[in-house]
């Protein structure tokens, strides 16, 4: 896919440090990452300066960090295909952070509904807090790039980024592309074993109610085996509420195993209840995730393999980064 320039369409995500990949990010995101990466010109940014915008355990923060970029590789992102970096080795991204600063109105960064919500819940309000959009900005924006997906949370940050970079080419004449925020292909949607009503989420840290892409084969099986079902024995989809954790049972073993809906059923018409269900589930999930795992420990205990990756990814963003902030810094007249 090209622009009208003739060259690859670019596409910018920025993946905070914090939480932990699970199965429902593997499934719903990464995946379809992986598997479309050469279709376009993608640029996968570890925004750890976004993360300090609330407090963080500094040595937590490093050790997550490394442990993302880990994990992204060893589930298919190609350092040779996508440039993948933390936000951090990029001076680029702060530099130009600052300059958007001085072109963005107050208001603009006070009416973003996630500033209201989040500041009305603090004592203190950080500023970095309230300029996080423009420094989501710049990431973007220093790329040039053409497409940035999103969720309906961020769609208002992608809509600021245009009107920062609509600003600034009137100001100081045409610079910066201007992005669009475009819906990803998400693959299936999966919900949380203990409650199979709600998104299986990042932040929600109750045992049980995920499955993370490091856990053991034991805490797979146990975290499965304690999945909420019903009191019946059908397994089948089906629009019926008390369906629900069946449903996501099913979705997991349909997404791993590549088989659509009938194909899924039709491998449990012979179970003999929800306990065959769940023993096979998890051998599906064991087995798609062991060699994600071993290749993730390979990284984080190999020596130097990871860093020398993150730099590698660092000098591809640098070398597109920096000219533009260049570029950027003389038309608005610092000397160079």
């Amino acid at each position: 896919m090209t622009t009208a320039a003739g060259r690859k369409l670019r596409v910018f995500s920025g993946i905070q440090p914090t939480g932990a990949l699970h199965l429902g990010n593997y499934i719903g995101a990464v995946r379809q990452w992986v598997t479309c990466q050469g279709e376009k010109e993608n640029f996968i940014c570890i925004v750890d300066l976004h993360a300090i915008t609330s407090p963080q355990d500094a040595g937590l923060l490093r050790q997550k960090t490394r442990e993302l970029a880990a994990l992204l590789i060893a589930c298919g992102i190609d350092p040779d295909v996508t440039t993948l970096f933390v936000q951090s080795h990029v001076r680029a991204h702060a530099e130009c952070a600052w300059i958007l600063n001085c072109v963005t109105p107050i208001g603009w960064l006070e009416r973003m509904t996630q500033y209201k919500s989040k500041s009305g819940r603090q004592k203190t309000v950080l500023t970095g807090l309230l300029t996080y959009p423009v420094l989501q900005a710049a990431d973007i924006l220093l790329y040039d790039a053409d497409e940035v997906p999103v969720g309906d949370d961020q769609k208002q940050h992608i809509e600021l980024s245009r009107d920062i970079a609509q600003r600034f080419n009137q100001l100081y004449g045409e610079t910066f592309v201007l992005p669009k925020g475009v819906i990803p292909k998400v693959g299936a949607r999966i919900m949380g074993l203990d409650d199979p009503t709600q998104k299986m989420s990042k932040s929600r840290r109750v045992r049980g109610h995920s499955i993370l892409l490091t856990d053991s084969d034991k805490e797979i099986e146990r975290a499965i085996r304690r999945a909420v079902t019903d009191s019946g024995l059908q397994i089948r989809f089906s629009d019926a509420p008390e369906k629900a954790g069946v449903n996501n049972l099913l979705t997991i073993f349909r997404a791993l195993t590549d088989r659509d809906s009938a194909q899924a059923e039709a491998d449990f018409a012979d179970a003999r209840g929800y306990g065959d269900l769940k023993a096979r589930v998890a051998e599906v999930v064991i087995d798609a995730l062991r060699p994600i795992r071993a290749r993730f420990e390979e990284l984080i205990l190999g020596e130097g393999e990871l860093d020398r990756l993150l730099e590698k990814g660092a000098d591809q963003a640098r070398a597109v980064a920096e000219p533009k902030v260049a570029s950027v810094k003389e038309t608005v007249g610092l000397v160079l």
